[in-house]
């Protein structure tokens, strides 16, 4: 009987320790899987069937053409490339400095000496001694201040002169002589125009060789001559003396048809009348 109860005693110990193994292991199951809820290990991509990109290239720059451009122009004679910084400075008629320069048509003035040096001793430059500006041969900016130099000059100022004053000055000499303030004549030796002031208020002085030349000039008897030596000089004549001539010899005919005139119809009685309701209107018929 005494063993018999401790069998039982021993059986129920071993069920506690085996209800609580049980108890432990269901509570570390479910916090393995609460952690792997809220971690899940990454999914491996399948292999992908896809071939592989090539890469492209390794190009030059696209800024190639421009470098080597700039190095051209660093390397070309010196006239050239003060001729490039002239343009420029013409053309925008503005002050730049070197730098300016350098960015504007890539002419380095302040690496390279003798450009510098020829840029800043050239007439055509105004060097102030950081920017460089463009220098006209006369001063003028506008229609006013050119018409006030050419009063100036009584004896006339050569166009050529006057070109690079300002971008439109060609313009304004056009309306100063339409306008008749000014008068443009071409030298007939050089094939230049020249400007003189047209103001009565500006005394002009001849010369007394010139008025001898002048007056010592025969001019030829025969008209057909003058228009001869007219037509040399790009000039039409007014008259044309050998058709007038042949016009005369043949009895003054003209060259053009004289057109015929109409005979008047005279209405008879013969003439088929169609308003014969109107009698007032046949009261005076020819026979």
């Amino acid at each position: 009987m005494g063993s018999l109860q401790e069998s039982l005693n021993r059986f129920k110990k071993q069920q506690e320790k085996c209800q609580s193994t049980l108890k432990s292991i269901a509570g570390s199951q479910k916090s393995h899987k609460s952690t792997t809820t809220a971690n899940p290990a990454p999914r491996v991509a399948p292999p992908s069937n896809f071939t592989k990109t090539t890469v492209p290239a390794v190009k030059f720059s696209n800024d190639t053409e421009r470098l080597q451009h700039i190095n051209n122009i660093r390397k070309s004679p010196v006239g050239a490339q003060i001729k490039r910084v002239i343009d420029l400075l013409f053309e925008s008629r503005q002050s730049f400095t070197a730098e300016q320069i350098n960015e504007a048509c890539y002419v380095d003035v302040k690496g390279n000496k003798a450009v510098f040096e020829s840029l800043a001793k050239n007439p055509k430059v105004n060097y102030e001694g950081k920017c460089f500006s463009y220098k006209s041969k006369h001063n003028v900016r506008d229609q006013k201040e050119l018409l006030r130099l050419i009063r100036t000059f009584a004896e006339g100022i050569a166009v050529a002169d006057l070109k690079d004053a300002y971008p439109t000055v060609m313009d304004d000499l056009q309306a100063l002589k339409a306008a008749r303030q000014i008068w443009l004549l071409s030298n007939f030796d050089s094939q230049e125009d020249i400007a003189y002031p047209n103001d009565p208020r500006v005394p002009i002085k001849v010369d007394d060789e010139l008025k001898q030349l002048f007056r010592a000039i025969e001019l030829p008897r025969d008209m057909l001559d003058i228009e001869r030596d007219l037509q040399k000089n790009g000039m039409k004549p007014a008259t044309n003396t050998a058709r007038r001539r042949v016009m005369a010899q043949n009895g003054n005919v003209s060259s053009k048809p004289k057109l015929k005139k109409k005979k008047k119809t005279e209405i008879s009685k013969r003439t088929k009348l169609t308003n014969a309701h109107l009698p007032e209107l046949f009261k005076n018929l020819t026979g």
